[in-house]
């Protein structure tokens, strides 16, 4: 039977964790290679990171980029630096190694006191995204509802939402209106039933898998720096729960990946 090749769809090889892996970001990425992971989707989540993300890219085969404005750093940004700042994400998507715009969204767990002004900056960003042609990834905690509705108003844009955790009937309605659900390690968890129902829910041929790395590290490894030569813990839960062969799995979230980032 033939290796898996396994698409790691969400990473964030730029981020200061990786100092504590051995050999640093650029010998995580390397690793993961060597273990049978073929391609890995870095995604930026300021101009800076993405960035970081594009060098990265451009120095790696089967490593590719995604730029955006994640929600958490949106609030270190004036809001006299603010259109300059998505200006630059604009043209940083321009770029021949980004495949999408994101990491964008909502997120009101560490902080929801500018929700109005997360759900703005996320509107230019989807529509951005519009103009650009380019799918997105979609960050979405604790923001369920705003999330969608925000969604629905640019019902022309289309994408993946990372490390879904919302309910099945959240995930029923973005696959009615063709938008992909990304797993990532928590899936893995003893105490993730509603994630596996929600898992069992999809289908085959609209789920991604990511490990969201160095975030989110999947069964037996919790509490480790997380890298993409993890992600196969979390395709043996997609297989389990789909009573499928790890291979099948590794094979159609591979084409998925590509299918939607256009690869």
């Amino acid at each position: 039977m033939d290796t898996p090749v396994f698409f790691d769809s969400h990473a964030h090889y730029f981020d200061d964790r990786f100092e504590k892996y051995e050999g640093g970001a650029e010998a995580a990425i390397r690793d993961a290679f060597d273990l049978g992971i073929r391609y890995i989707l870095n995604a930026g989540t300021t101009p800076e990171t993405s960035r970081a993300a594009i060098r990265l890219a451009e120095t790696h085969d089967g490593l590719y980029a995604a730029a955006g404005l994640h929600p958490s750093d949106s609030h270190e940004i004036s809001d006299a630096d603010l259109p300059s700042v998505l200006d630059e994400i604009r043209t940083l998507c321009t770029h021949e190694k980004i495949v999408a715009l994101g990491e964008i969204g909502l997120d009101y767990y560490w902080d929801d006191s500018q929700k109005d002004r997360q759900k703005s900056i996320l509107d230019v960003q989807l529509s951005m995204a519009e103009e650009l042609d380019l799918p997105v990834i979609i960050h979405d905690r604790e923001a369920h509802g705003d999330t969608m509705d925000i969604l629905r108003a640019h019902p022309n844009v289309r994408g993946v939402l990372h490390s879904f955790s919302g309910s099945a009937e959240m995930a029923r309605q973005l696959l009615k209106n063709g938008w992909y659900i990304s797993f990532s390690g928590p899936i893995t968890y003893k105490n993730a039933r509603s994630l596996r129902e929600v898992a069992a829910s999809v289908p085959l041929d609209r789920i991604l898998i990511e490990t969201d790395a160095p975030y989110l590290p999947p069964e037996p490894h919790r509490g480790k720096i997380n890298f993409s030569g993890y992600l196969p813990f979390t395709a043996n839960a997609v297989a389990d729960i789909k009573e499928r062969p790890l291979e099948e799995i590794a094979r159609q979230t591979t084409e998925n990946a590509k299918a939607l980032f256009g690869l």
